[in-house]
């Protein structure tokens, strides 16, 4: 086991959980320039965290139609505002500042964890690394806040680190076959292409499983 004790499902909860621990840390540094590159990205830090806001919110829409598709996305047009930028439906008003721009991640939060709580367990919806159910959606919510959110917290000289209870629901869920034991932190960082383990090299290339768990 990766804890002393059983690891649970990911839930809605989780979802809350992930993007208050990201707004708790990018808060003390609203005045530092969040255009700078995000660490190891062509995006720059207001862009990625747009991409966490777009993603919360894509998940949330692969779930709420009556009859969620199983073969394709919802299809909700995207854009990018420059050539090379992440292409998103969600962008935040430059006008309001990086406060902004963290109240827009607080709301698509609040689609995925509704949409989360009030599907039906058997519901299915498409994803491209697999067919899945609310708890993977919440699962890959979740993993998108840490990830990305690791990228503008080193890229803003943060030392951040989120609940290790919550990293290892999440390798439990999307990720079945990482290396047991360890820091699971750590560990689904290595799991994701940014990071090294004992013995393992960094991953040039990954992904999670998103198809629901038998």
């Amino acid at each position: 086991m990766r804890t002393s004790t059983p690891v649970g499902p990911v839930t809605a909860d989780d979802v809350d959980l992930a993007v208050d621990a990201l707004i708790d840390a990018l808060t003390p540094v609203l005045q530092q320039d969040w255009h700078v590159l995000a660490d190891d990205s062509d995006w720059d830090c207001w862009e990625v965290v747009e991409h966490i806001c777009d993603d919360l919110f894509a998940y949330a829409g692969q779930l709420a139609p009556k009859r969620p598709p199983l073969d394709t996305h919802v299809p909700i047009a995207y854009q990018s505002r420059r050539v090379g930028g992440p292409p998103a439906t969600i962008f935040a008003d430059p006008k309001a500042g990086q406060a902004g721009l963290l109240q827009v991640l607080d709301a698509t939060r609040a689609f995925l964890t509704a949409l989360v709580r009030t599907s039906s367990p058997d519901v299915r919806a498409h994803h491209v690394f697999g067919v899945s159910d609310p708890e993977g959606f919440a699962a890959m919510g979740v993993v998108e806040v840490l990830a990305h959110g690791h990228d503008v917290a080193l890229a803003l000289g943060l030392d951040w680190a989120p609940p290790a209870d919550l990293c290892a629901r999440v390798l439990r869920r999307l990720f079945p076959d990482v290396p047991e034991g360890g820091d699971p932190w750590a560990t689904l960082l290595w799991a994701t292409g940014r990071g090294t383990l004992p013995g393992r090299a960094r991953l040039n290339r990954w992904r999670w499983d998103g198809r629901p768990r038998s």
